[in-house]
């Protein structure tokens, strides 16, 4: 069935939809109720006039998906890209839905977006920009409405310049209204690292199960952004050897072991991971994924492991940090190998717990030291993944354990629905 709604052709919804629908027929769940499900209760598309260096005037159009918000205020990141379209941003509300009912944090799903290449702005014309958009969305979020965050080219200075203008809007410092803001204005220092460190520390608790240890065993890092650094950092300091690292520009390969803190270095300093002195051999990003190592943690993009390659994939543990990197059909081969693949939902929830910490903390005018805020963050994921560990093992081990991850997310919102009488 279909409702004539606009997103409804993309394809990342429709690949939404259909792992929805997969968590509802393991449910027993009925049409009527997924239909609900499947929707967003509201879309808000926003036109964002910016006046340019040059003295023109440019229209950048701007999106906020709100999808569900039965266990809470919505929550979701914005992102800036120049492909962003209301089919991918309704998805990904969708998404943050699940992801945040996974996680078990009081939080409903949403995201923004707007269709701009920031790289092409000024810094004063990324503040304009910034400050309309959300100037623009203001009636629909809140602190106790709709909360969020940084995504793909998004930073904490655009969260301060949000924070402020929605502020001076309300008339008062709405310290809640976003997160993963400077400290100095309400954020956490940990933030930034939280969503690698939480990737990182699924995989750690998968490796107890398999090995017993993490210390020693060999790992592969697709993306050597913000999520994919922070995950080598914190698995090599937890005894992991990273063998392998690329970023957009290619990959390396180093059997002895790449040291992490000197990674950083180089491509902080050089923009790429390929000038790293110490290596083997240069490699592919998709050779990267095909490395016979124990542990796999794809951070770059969407759809990297497909049904054509993942047969080839050795490595035992797949730690997801970007969103959606594995395809339905991929999942289903690595299921059949054996291969423990811990979903997105689950693997970078980092982010939004550590995001719940700091709005919980911003509402109730609290601080935390870094220390509080990893230990936190530590305890509530490792609680986390061992819950859909063995829920899967227990009652969904015929299912890839995303599936598993999917209905018990699914299941938490469609009984809030229920005790709420939407349904």
């Amino acid at each position: 069935m279909t409702s004539g709604a606009p997103y409804e052709t993309d394809p990342t919804y429709q690949m939404a939809v259909k792992q929805l629908k997969e968590a509802a027929q393991i449910l027993g769940l009925p049409d009527d109720v997924v239909e609900v499900l499947r929707h967003p209760e509201r879309v808000l598309q926003v036109k964002i006039p910016v006046k340019l260096d040059n003295g023109k005037i440019a229209v950048f159009i701007g999106w906020r998906s709100q999808h569900n918000s039965a266990l809470g205020p919505y929550k979701g990141g914005i992102r800036y890209h120049p492909n962003v379209t209301m089919g991918e941003v309704v998805s990904l509300s969708m998404w943050m839905t699940w992801k945040n009912a996974l996680a078990g944090i009081p939080y409903g799903g949403g995201k923004g977006g707007v269709k701009v290449d920031p790289k092409k702005l000024s810094q004063r014309e990324l503040e304009e920009l910034s400050r309309k958009y959300f100037a623009a969305i203001a009636d629909i979020v809140g602190e106790d409405i709709d909360i969020p965050a940084p995504d793909v080219y998004t930073n904490p200075q655009i969260m301060a310049w949000y924070f402020d203008e929605y502020s001076k809007i309300k008339r008062y410092p709405a310290w809640g209204v976003v997160t993963a803001k400077p400290p100095l204005v309400g954020g956490l220092h940990v933030r930034e690292i939280s969503t690698g460190y939480g990737v990182a520390l699924v995989a750690r608790e998968a490796a107890k199960i398999l090995w017993g240890t993490v210390e020693g065993k060999t790992v592969a890092v697709q993306g050597f952004g913000n999520v994919g650094r922070y995950a080598a950092k914190y698995l090599a300091e937890w005894g992991a050897k990273i063998v392998a690292v690329s970023d957009s520009k290619g990959g390396i390969y180093n059997s002895k072991g790449l040291d992490v803190a000197k990674l950083f270095e180089v491509k902080d300093k050089t923009g790429s991971v390929v000038n790293y002195p110490d290596v083997e051999k240069k490699i592919s990003n998709e050779e990267l994924l095909e490395l016979d190592v124990d542990i796999l943690v794809p951070a770059a993009i969407e759809n990297v492991i497909t049904e054509k390659n993942a047969d080839r994939i050795k490595a035992k543990i797949i730690s997801e940090g970007a969103n959606g990197p594995t395809t339905p059909e991929a999942d289903k081969i690595l299921h059949k190998k054996g291969t423990i693949v811990i979903p997105d939902i689950l693997a970078n929830a980092g982010g939004v717990t550590m995001s719940w910490i700091e709005w919980s903390h911003n509402r109730m005018g609290c601080w935390l030291t870094e220390e509080e805020a990893l230990s936190r963050l530590d305890k509530k994921m490792t609680h986390n993944f061992h819950e859909v560990y063995n829920e899967w093992q227990k009652k969904y081990s015929d299912y890839p354990m995303r599936a598993a991850a999917y209905v018990i997310a699914v299941d938490r919102v469609v009984r809030a629905m229920k005790l709420r009488g939407w349904i």
